[in-house]
C-alpha cells in the first residue's frame, strides 16, 4: 500500500471527490465524439489517476458512453433540486451499496458504489461519478456542473471554484461568445 511519505503516493489528490467529478466531465466530453476512441479513453482515465492495464475494448467503450450519456442530465440541471433528482434515479437504478474498498490492500481504503472490485468500465464510471457529483452537490448545495453557454459548444464542466459562477467551459468559449455579441451590436448600430 502507498505510504502517506512517498512522493509517488499522490493518491489523495489523484482521487480527491473534486478530481474524480473533473474525470466525469473530461469522459462525457470524450465519449461525445462520435466514435470514441478506446486509447482516448484511456488517456483519459490515465490523466485522472487510473494506473495500471487500461485494456478497453469497443464494447467497453460504447457501456461507458451510455453511462456518459446518463451523467449528462446532471449537468444539464439548472436547479439544485434537479440535480439531485437526476443523481437520486442514478443511484437507485445503477449502483450497489455504499461500501469502502482498499482492493486488496492495494490502495488507501475509499467508497465505491458498484458491486464489487471487479465492475465492468461502465457500472465503476458510472457509480463513481455519481459518488463524487453527489458529494459536490450535499456540499455546495448547487448543480454540481453546467453545459457550456456557447451554441457551439456541447461540453459539459465543473463549476466549483472560486469566483463567480461559470458559464462557459474554457476560456476560449467565452471568448468566442464575447466576440461574437461585440460582432452581433457592431452589426445592429445605425451609422450616425
Amino acid at each position: 500500500m502507498p505510504s502517506p511519505n512517498d512522493p509517488d503516493s499522490d493518491w489523495s489528490t489523484r482521487h480527491s471527490v473534486l478530481t474524480m467529478a473533473r474525470r466525469t466531465a473530461a469522459l462525457v466530453n470524450t465519449l461525445a465524439e462520435a466514435r470514441p476512441d478506446p486509447g482516448q479513453v484511456a488517456e483519459v482515465l490515465r490523466a485522472y489517476g487510473e494506473r495500471g492495464p487500461l485494456d478497453l475494448t469497443p464494447l467497453d467503450v460504447t457501456r461507458i458512453r451510455d453511462a456518459a450519456n446518463r451523467l449528462r442530465e446532471v449537468f444539464a440541471a439548472e436547479h439544485t433540486d434537479e440535480a439531485a433528482a437526476a443523481l437520486n434515479r442514478l443511484l437507485h437504478t445503477h449502483t450497489g451499496p455504499l461500501r469502502l474498498t482498499s482492493h486488496d490492500g492495494g490502495t488507501p481504503w475509499h467508497p465505491h458504489l458498484d458491486h464489487d472490485d471487479n465492475a465492468p468500465w461502465d457500472e465503476w464510471f458510472l457509480a463513481s461519478s455519481c459518488l463524487a457529483l453527489t458529494v459536490l452537490v450535499w456540499d455546495r448545495q448547487l448543480p454540481p456542473g453546467r453545459i457550456c453557454a456557447s451554441a457551439a459548444c456541447s461540453n459539459v464542466f465543473i463549476t466549483q471554484g472560486p469566483g463567480p459562477e461559470r458559464r462557459y467551459c474554457s476560456r476560449r468559449c467565452a471568448t468566442r461568445e464575447r466576440v461574437a455579441a461585440h460582432r452581433r451590436a457592431r452589426s445592429t448600430k445605425s451609422p450616425d
